[in-house]
């Protein structure tokens, strides 16, 4: 299961930054929030069950960088940085900060999600509740993110040229944030819940053992 997930999360990559959407993103706000979504909300998890608890899992032998509530805090950062206008912009319109955004956001996903599910046995089994506290912050934020985009009164960024799909700027904006609102919210609230069934079983089994 870990290698399945690993190679889909590889696949997933390779799908948003090979594929059409990195052309489109210049030019559609929808098209670069979909390479964020995959990145953050569906690469990052996969790869991350795909080294966790194996021998390139980096939360096995340094756990203190590893603290979800950190974790959290720091991929709430740099998701909002880069969505503030002029650094979305750059990044939209220039190659060097295109790279440097989507790596940032696969490095932070990956924090995070191995924040969560990293580690030995008994380093999960201790991280689970600040686990779940992080994941549910994330979509949380998330959720506030695409709320905001999706019900904003005018558009926020500039376009590189018309958008894409025959909408409008503040169409593309709202379609976009739709997207963040439904695949960026529900990915970490579903490893939230994962994580606090995975918890609730073990307490049940204990209880039972008693």
């Amino acid at each position: 299961m870990r290698r399945l997930a690993l190679v889909l999360g590889l696949l997933t990559l390779a799908a948003a930054w090979l594929g059409p959407l990195p052309a489109l993103a210049e030019h559609t706000f929808a098209a670069h929030m979909g390479m964020h979504v995959l990145v953050v909300a569906v690469a990052a998890p996969l790869l991350a069950l795909g080294v966790a608890g194996g021998p390139l899992d980096p939360a096995r032998c340094r756990p203190a960088l590893f603290a979800p509530a950190l974790a959290s805090l720091v991929e709430m950062l740099v998701v909002w940085a880069w969505h503030a206008p002029a650094l979305h912009h750059a990044a939209r319109h220039g190659t060097a900060l295109l790279v440097l955004e989507q790596g940032s956001y696969l490095a932070v996903g990956l924090l995070l999600w191995l924040s969560a599910f990293g580690g030995t046995r008994q380093q999960r089994r201790e991280r689970a509740p600040a686990g779940i506290a992080g994941l549910l912050l994330t979509s949380m934020h998330m959720t506030l993110l695409g709320v905001l985009l999706a019900l904003a009164g005018r558009p926020l960024y500039l376009h590189a040229g018309p958008p894409a799909f025959g909408l409008s700027p503040l169409q593309d904006q709202h379609l976009g944030g739709v997207i963040m609102l439904v695949f960026g919210g529900i990915s970490y609230l579903l490893g939230g819940l994962l994580l606090l069934a995975g918890l609730l079983r073990k307490e049940s089994d204990l209880a039972s053992a008693r």
